[in-house]
Order: C-alpha cells, then structure tokens, then sequence
C-alpha cells in the first residue's frame, strides 16, 4: 500500500466544498493546501505548487468527480499565473459531465486601503478592504523587512483597531492609503519574506500566503535600488552627534558603526531605531559583525544610549517613547557581552579580521591574507566534523 500524496488527501477533502456558497471560503481552503505545499517543500524547490496542481489535475481527469472540480475551481482562485492554463484547460473538461460550484466565476475587488504605522517606523500594519471581508498584513522592519502575520477580518477591521488600541501602547495612528500601494507594499513584503529561511511558519501567515499573493501580486513593484548613505551626509551626522556628545575617536568610531548597521539594516535608514532594533543590534549583529577595541567597548554602552536619543530626535519622536528604546540597551547589555566574548558566533569576516590582526598581518598581503582564510576554514570544517 502506498502512503496518500497530499494531492490526494486534498481531494478528499473537497467533499467539504460541494456544499460550499462562499468563494472567500473556498479561496481560503485552497490557500491553506497551497501553504502547506509551499511550508514543507525542499530548501531551493522553487516548482513545489506546480508539481501539486499538476498532481491535483492529473488525478481529476482520471477521476471525475463533483468534488474534484470544485477542487480544481478552488485552486484556480488562488494559483500563481503559471498555473492557470493547465487549471483552466482541465476545468472545461470536467464541467462537460461534471456539475460547476456557483462560485466559480466569482471574484473580489478591493474598494479601499488604510495603514498604521508605529511612532518608530518598525511596524505597519495595512487593511485592504473587499466590502464583504478585509485583508490584513502585519509588517515588522527591524533586521530586515517581513510579513509576520496574515488575516481576514470582517469589513471595517480598522476601526476596530484602533477601538482596541490603548493608552499605553506606542502610537499607530491609522489613515487611508491608495488600494495600489497597499497590496504593492504587500507584494513587495511577500517577496522578501519568501526569501527568509527558516520559513515563516505562522499558522495564519501559511494559510493565507497564497491568498495574499493572489490578490497583490499585479502590484508588485521593482526591486529598489540600494543607495548607501552619501559619504557627506554620513559625515554630517557623525559630526552632529560628537558635538552634542563626546568628540572621542572611540565615539566617532561607534557612530560610524550605527550608522552601518542602520543604513543596512533598519527600515527608516539610517536613524529609524526601536526597541526591537537595539536588541537585534546587540545581541545578534554587533557580536557577528563588529570587531570593538578596548576604548570602543569601554564607551559603547553611554555611546549607544547618546546615539538613541540623537537619532530619534532628529526624526521628531517624543520623548516619552525615546526612553523605551534607550531602556534597551541596560536590558540586552549582559547577553552582548557574552556574545561578543564567543568566538563561535562571530561572522566569516568578523574571524578573518581578528585572526589578521593577531598575526600582525597587512591586509594588503593578498597571499597572506590568502592564506589565513584557507587555514580558518580548515579549523571551522574540523570543528563541525569533531
């Protein structure tokens, strides 16, 4: 006996839809198989959902069945583009003997957009609204932009938001945005979340992933162009802070290295930090990254809180919500220290520096710096082999 593919158990399943009078539900039902298929295939398997609605169709034509044209129907709703002749081409077969689902010709138009966004620019949250129900995206930005959450809500979901908001959370004030730059703004989050490994597996994020694309995949903008932090501006900003500070060169040195890791890594580049920001900051690409020298180590914590307070400043946040964010660093300070104290965790370039400059090697030495990397990832293989 062979085990059931999940194609087959999908098939199964459609039983549910033959008495189905929703097409939102029947979008989300496939949405969810689709998730499924997309969660648990191969690291670098880019052809998962066409080989299952290759599978789904293969099995329908052999099988005839009510239910497995309202399968196919439901998977046609939400299939990327690529997917769509095949499905089409199978579902006109099947409605020659086969009884079609009323919903099979049903579609949704968005009629409006809102979008929230924290006083810090590190969560947003967007609402596109289809009269009858409203998509919601939950964006984080700190260390790198992703979708971290999915939902359909009842029509007007946002007003309900900010009814459920409280006093004491950090402001999101809410107001309305173009349907095009929403579902592009979800496209654009879609596709760098997509790219993330481990996958997102946030049980609402999978079964709506597919839905979502469905509906924001034609607003999908191009890929920006990176522009770094123009030279003169880096410099003018590192000025302003020593002037407001300490004009140290351990000083100037840690400005430029929060300038790096914001014009890199923060939504709002390059001052736009959070809470959140300054934990992945000193627990994860600070140890990994930097390379602090006695002075800098000495001076990061007062460094980093000034820098805090100067950065968000400029960008107009009230004071009351500045504190949180300087409170940060007294609270992540102990598991940096440890961090950056464990050589296992640094980064490739991170290794390769520390080792040159314990060699007293020039890195202009191209053989000897050549020769450093080839004895390093000797050492790191042995190690993972030991």
């Amino acid at each position: 006996m062979r085990s059931l593919r999940l194609s087959d158990r999908l098939i199964r399943s459609a039983r549910d839809l033959l008495a189905c009078t929703d097409p939102l539900e029947a979008e989300e039902w496939a949405s969810g198989w689709l998730g499924q298929v997309w969660l648990t295939a191969p690291l670098g398997d880019k052809d998962a959902e066409s080989t299952f609605c290759v599978e789904v169709a293969a099995r329908c034509c052999t099988h005839p069945s009510p239910q497995g044209l309202a399968a196919l129907a439901a998977l046609r709703r939400v299939a990327p583009p690529s997917e769509h002749a095949l499905l089409d081409e199978t579902i006109a077969i099947l409605r020659e003997t086969q009884p079609a689902p009323s919903w099979l010709d049903a579609a949704f138009s968005p009629v409006r957009a809102m979008r929230a966004i924290d006083v810090y620019d590190s969560e947003r949250v967007l609402f596109v609204e289809y009269g009858s129900h409203t998509l919601l995206a939950r964006i984080l930005t700190s260390g790198g932009p992703s979708l971290q959450r999915l939902a359909l809500l009842n029509g007007g979901a946002e007003e309900a938001w900010e009814q459920a908001r409280e006093a004491v959370d950090v402001p999101m004030p809410i107001e309305e945005t173009t349907v095009a730059e929403a579902l592009g703004e979800i496209a654009d989050m879609l596709r760098h979340t997509d790219m993330l490994w481990p996958r997102n597996d946030d049980e609402g994020f999978v079964a709506l992933r597919v839905l979502a694309w469905t509906r924001s995949r034609a607003y999908l903008p191009d890929w920006p162009e990176f522009e770094a932090l123009a030279g003169s501006q880096r410099q003018e900003l590192v000025e302003a802070f020593v002037e407001r500070t300490t004009d140290s060169e351990a000083y100037r040195r840690l400005a430029d290295i929060f300038l790096d890791y914001g014009d890199g890594y923060l939504g709002n580049r390059p001052l736009g930090w959070s809470p959140d920001a300054v934990e992945l900051f000193l627990t994860d690409w600070l140890p990994r990254k930097a390379f602090l020298d006695e002075d800098e180590r000495a001076a990061l914590p007062d460094a980093l809180r000034s820098w805090l307070r100067f950065a968000l400043e400029r960008r107009g946040v009230a004071d009351e919500w500045i504190v949180p964010v300087i409170g940060e660093v007294d609270a992540w300070l102990p598991e940096f220290e440890d961090a950056l104290d464990d050589e296992a965790a640094w980064g490739p370039a991170k290794q390769i520096a520390a080792e040159l400059e314990a060699r007293n090697i020039d890195i202009r030495d191209k053989d000897a710096v050549n020769t450093v990397v080839r004895q390093l990832n000797a050492e790191n293989l042995a190690r993972r082999l030991l």
